[in-house]
């Protein structure tokens, strides 16, 4: 097996009997990760909450920004020697039964970082801070009284 250390901005893992040197996973990777995973979760319309989602908004825009790490800043992780917990926030979509939804989450994403890292997964907190109800948007004006603006 693996000898595995950890530093402060990941795991370091010393692979091979040949110890032909190290590979350094970053805790942004291991969240960056997990974010897309629950992403791509049926049933999940967002991640994070709307502080963290503005923020990403920001730094998408800025040059040389992955959307990848984007989809990281939504969700924290905790990695050890062998370990990662993660926690996320999740807006879910109207319908979609929560329970079943948060099993898929915890699957999709021990999957794919167990896959893609070697680390295990042992805890996933998920917080559902809202419902997405189709055509209910934020950005919808319906309060308006007779089509004009409430502030001038």
């Amino acid at each position: 097996m693996a000898d595995t250390k950890t530093l402060n901005a990941g795991t370091t893992t010393d692979r091979g009997p040949e110890g032909r040197g190290r590979t350094t996973i970053s805790d942004n990777v291991v969240a960056a990760i997990a974010g897309i995973a629950i992403r791509e979760t049926e049933g999940v319309h967002s991640t994070g909450r709307a502080a963290s989602k503005a923020l990403g908004a920001v730094t998408g825009r800025m040059p040389g920004s992955a959307s990848s790490s984007a989809a990281g800043r939504a969700v924290k992780v905790e990695v050890g020697e062998k370990q990662a917990a993660i926690d996320v926030d999740v807006k879910v979509e109207y319908g979609t039964p929560i329970h079943e939804l948060a099993d898929r989450i915890r699957g999709n994403v021990t999957e794919a970082v167990e896959a893609m890292t070697g680390l295990e997964v042992v805890e996933i907190n998920i917080v559902v801070f809202d419902v997405h109800i189709p055509g209910d948007d934020d950005d919808d004006d319906s309060d308006d009284q007779g089509g004009s603006p409430r502030v001038r």
